[in-house]
């Protein structure tokens, strides 16, 4: 696999007609700068606005994958970026003057020729490879759909076709070189349909620009002649149909005996470049489609951003630890004396947290807390709580070191034992639910694997130069509520 990132010389460009709308489109490919990655460009729009393409921006996955922020969408997206993805190219500005890129002949290889045309052109950045190295898995079993990301030192996709239908059958194929096989094994593979299917699209105003040319369509009922020439009519389709004895529609020639399992890989590997970044994987997918393939990029996408993070923080790598105290630093605003989080072990993107504290004589308010029989106060164990909580809030904030979070409520707070010196507190905290720069979350505290402490919380996050001018203004309000203490250790 290619080690530095990759753009394209020089701009090409390539005209036609969208599969599902059926608009005439133009799409161009620009190159672009290193780390600018992959987006789309509507130059038909006031102020050319432009999409980026990941999965955070998908709208839609009905019959292909949609893209859009606002009013501002492309439909179809799959096919022109599994060519990118399969010729490896990192940077890229692809601009259309309508809503779908050209379906051309159903294929990839119409816009890999473009790109090859263009040329690959190395850049000096090295790649961001996202190196899975845990299971990843999507399931969802009411559509038997099962697609797992083992860990490998390249790239590789099996993927297995089963529509419990006699015309198509089971189908498997699988893709272990990039380089060697995607050119000639997989980009010619066109797009497909079912013959009963093809009534249902167009009725829902789908396929406007799909034909025999652009698509395979594989026969499953029995039509007669008579609805086989009202079926031209409506597709306008200028030539007679014939269902053949091949399995598809007019006997049209494969290029491969699998090419519709062929061409599953290919949309799976469109979609997901929508991760934002090349993997180093093997990927193992059952019955994929859009829907599930976004599921799926979604997922990986989390924990892409996961490491990302991880690695923006923390300098040095150290068994078992996600960030250290350096880390958490860097992270926190809070110091000596008020910093209650001592290394992270545990960290799920937008989901949960897992800190440690190491609870020791020489705290400062052990002095008066109390003389002789030291005891953590409570509201500081739920500080350290909530404290670990911050970490959650590092998902979508630039420096959060400049932010503050102000409590607006803590809720259901329960002491279950007191914390002495000598314990560990354990902070296991779990995200409730995130709106813009309000968050609730719940955590608990353990010692010796004990429930010492529990409670619930929401907050805000707001900046430390706002912060410090509502302060100076006294116009800064708080509101604290329903604190239930069972212990005296507070």
């Amino acid at each position: 696999m290619l080690v530095q990132q990759h753009t394209i010389k020089k701009p090409v460009t390539l005209t036609g007609v969208g599969l599902h709308t059926g608009v005439q489109t133009r799409i161009t490919f620009r190159p672009a700068p290193e780390h600018f990655g992959i987006r789309f460009r509507r130059v038909d729009l006031g102020g050319t606005p432009e999409i980026p393409a990941d999965v955070d921006h998908v709208i839609d996955v009905a019959r292909g994958t949609t893209i859009g922020i606002g009013d501002v969408r492309v439909h179809t997206v799959e096919h022109v970026l599994a060519a990118i993805v399969g010729l490896q190219v990192d940077n890229i500005v692809i601009e259309l003057d309508n809503i779908e890129p050209p379906i051309v002949d159903g294929s990839v290889k119409p816009f890999v020729e473009m790109l090859l045309e263009a040329g690959v052109q190395e850049q000096e950045a090295p790649k961001d490879y996202l190196i899975i190295d845990q299971t990843i898995r999507y399931q969802n079993e009411e559509k038997g759909v099962d697609i797992v990301a083992l860990p490998t030192d390249d790239f590789r996709v099996t993927v297995l076709v089963d529509y419990n239908n006699p015309a198509l059958g089971s189908q498997h194929t699988g893709l272990f070189n990039l380089e060697r096989e995607f050119i000639t094994e997989f980009a010619p593979a066109r797009t497909f349909c079912f013959l009963h299917e093809v009534e249902v699209l167009h009725d829902q105003g789908l396929i406007k620009g799909g034909n025999l040319d652009n698509a395979i369509v594989i026969v499953d009922r029995e039509l007669s002649d008579e609805d086989l020439r009202n079926l031209a009519r409506k597709l306008e389709i200028d030539h007679s149909l014939i269902l053949g004895k091949s399995g598809i529609l007019n006997d049209k020639k494969l290029h491969f005996k699998n090419e519709p399992a062929r061409h599953k890989l290919v949309d799976l590997i469109g979609d997901l470049a929508l991760i934002g970044v090349p993997l180093k994987a093997q990927i193992l997918a059952a019955r994929p489609g859009h829907a599930s393939n976004i599921e799926f990029a979604r997922k990986v996408r989390k924990l892409y951003q996961q490491k990302k993070l991880v690695r923006k923080y923390m300098h040095v790598k150290k068994e078992g630890v996600i960030f250290d105290v350096n880390a958490i630093q860097r992270i926190l605003p809070h110091r000596y004396p008020f910093l209650l989080v001592d290394k992270i072990i545990d960290f799920k993107l937008d989901e949960r947290v897992v800190g440690v504290k190491n609870v020791t004589l020489d705290e400062p308010f052990f002095q008066g807390h109390f003389p002789g029989q030291p005891v953590m106060p409570g509201v500081l164990i739920i500080e350290a709580l909530a404290q670990a909580g911050g970490v959650l809030m590092l998902n979508g904030l630039e420096n959060p070191g400049k932010k503050l979070v102000y409590f607006m409520s803590i809720n259901n707070v329960k002491f279950r034992r007191p914390v002495v010196p000598g314990d560990q507190l354990i902070l296991d905290v779990e995200m409730v639910s995130r709106r813009s720069k309000f968050i609730q979350i719940s955590g608990k505290a353990y010692v010796d694997g004990n429930l010492a402490a529990e409670g619930e919380f929401s907050a805000a996050i707001v900046d430390r130069e706002d912060s410090q001018a509502r302060a100076e203004s006294h116009s800064e309000t708080y509101q604290v509520s329903s604190i239930n203490q069972n212990s005296s250790s507070s």
